[in-house]
């Protein structure tokens, strides 16, 4: 066993001591929101927004992009479980803003294996296997947070399966901080219709 396996268990174990009553929470989210946030592991939406475990859906993935999935969950989050109001949130540093899809695709064209950064780029560890599938996928990069958030907002309000009535707020979490710093342009744009 890992030692990360084996702290993960033992973990959970430590939670289930600890469980309380949490079986009987709602299935909908009993603040009505939803959050839609990066993956990054400095980020702990409980932590900056205030939440407890049942009060809302986060969707997270890299860049917190408003992925076709995110706007799946998004949608069933809203239509079967009652959310009324969704932020995006971003962040600064982020991953997403050191590649492009160009560079993305020719580092997987040339090893599944862990690529590396330094002053000179991406850098692969050793030669393939690769895949050129990676050169035909959206990744979703960033050139900057601004123009993601509000990017990312307009993509979920244009969505046909997105009611007019839902307002969308855009947000940066600044990693040196703990702020959000609204994004004006995105919130605009996330207004009702």
């Amino acid at each position: 066993m890992s030692n990360i396996l084996h702290e993960v268990l033992s973990a959970n174990r430590e939670y289930v001591n600890n469980f309380g009553d949490k079986g009987s929470l709602a299935l909908p989210p009993a603040r009505s929101f939803a959050i839609l946030t990066c993956m990054d592991a400095r980020l702990d939406p409980a932590k900056y927004a205030g939440l407890s475990e049942g009060d809302a859906h986060v969707i997270r993935n890299a860049g917190g992009r408003a992925s076709d999935d995110a706007i799946r969950s998004l949608v069933i989050s809203y239509k079967l479980l009652g959310t009324r109001e969704w932020f995006v949130i971003h962040h600064t540093n982020c991953g997403m803003e050191l590649f492009t899809n160009e560079i993305m695709g020719d580092l997987l064209s040339k090893s599944l294996k862990t690529a590396s950064i330094d002053e000179n780029g991406w850098h692969d560890c050793c030669e393939g296997p690769g895949c050129a599938e990676g050169k035909y996928i959206n990744w979703l990069t960033i050139k900057t947070q601004e123009e993601s958030v509000t990017e990312d907002v307009c993509r979920i309000r244009c969505h046909p399966l997105v009611p007019g009535g839902i307002p969308i707020y855009g947000y940066i979490y600044d990693v040196t901080s703990g702020r959000l710093i609204e994004v004006p342009s995105a919130t605009q744009a996330g207004k009702c219709c």
